[in-house]
């Protein structure tokens, strides 16, 4: 699937201005129809076309493909989940405040506390579970 001696990190990209699918295909250690579909699944990644139709990924689509895959790779996320933080990240990353927060919690972010009392109740409810189970 990928190959571990071709990944790299964000401060190991070469300073270019632009890096062509077969490039960073070998960088972060995907295959480049991969890389096209993930085109069409994340707004973030939108390479340049060269005038012969050659992609054409500045450094920041690169830094957007090693996101992406250690999103869904490494972290385990689906592809929705995977666009909606990448989403939610840029629209709510610089917002601070009681409003921002409650608005991560919406986007998915972080999870919502649990009322109080629920993990008793939770406990309680195992309990009498594994009284049944015995």
């Amino acid at each position: 699937m990928t190959d571990p001696a071709a990944q790299i990190s964000v401060e190991e990209i070469p300073d270019k201005l632009y890096f062509r699918i077969g490039e960073v295909s070998r960088l972060a250690g995907i295959k480049p129809y991969v890389l096209r579909f993930w085109e069409t699944e994340f707004p973030a990644l939108m390479p340049k076309k060269s005038g012969t139709g050659h992609r054409l990924y500045r450094r920041k689509d690169v830094e957007a493909v090693l996101e992406i895959k250690r999103l869904l790779y490494e972290k385990r996320f689906t592809i929705e989940g995977a666009r909606r933080f990448l989403e939610g990240r840029g629209k709510l990353a610089s917002a601070s405040g009681p409003a921002a927060k409650t608005a991560r919690r919406q986007a998915g972010l972080f999870p919502a506390p649990a009322p109080a009392g629920a993990i008793e109740d939770i406990r309680r409810e195992l309990r009498a579970i594994l009284e049944l189970l015995h």
